[in-house]
């Protein structure tokens, strides 16, 4: 069975006008995103290696650059956290383990007076969230050309 061919090459003008409109509709969407505020805290955590996971529960507690505590996506001072964990570990079976997602500016002595926090609550083991690493070496160092 054949079938009639009517397809033509295409030999009039382009218009450019309908083009040109989607191209600026692009580049409008494209700026207009850039400056929609984006709600939350922004935490940048630092970039690690292979690090161990748990089998335990886990709870999060988020830590900013000016040493704010977040807890259940909510600003939290350090005693009312203590009590919320200390509620948390009644409440599960199993032993918890604390997440920290800690900012890379944050100093080693808030990360030490949130974990002793959360030992006083009663959670034993404490991770530290890290992004993992964007390249990896390649095994046994660089390759000379």
């Amino acid at each position: 069975m054949k079938f009639p061919r009517n397809a033509r090459i295409f030999r009039g003008q382009l218009d450019a006008a309908p083009l040109a409109g989607v191209f600026f509709l692009l580049v409008l969407f494209v700026l207009l995103a850039s400056l929609v505020y984006t709600p939350g805290v922004r935490v940048r955590l630092p970039e690690g290696g292979d690090l161990p996971g748990t089998g335990h529960r886990t709870i999060a507690v988020a830590l900013d650059a000016t040493g704010q505590l977040y807890f259940e996506n909510q600003l939290i001072l350090p005693e009312p956290l203590k009590s919320r964990l200390q509620a948390a570990v009644k409440q599960s079976a199993e032993p918890l383990t604390l997440v920290v997602q800690a900012d890379r500016a944050v100093t080693y002595e808030l990360l030490a007076n949130l974990t002793l926090l959360a030992r006083e609550a009663g959670i034993r083991e404490a991770l530290f969230a890290m992004l993992p690493r964007t390249f990896d070496a390649p095994p046994g160092g660089p390759r000379q050309p």
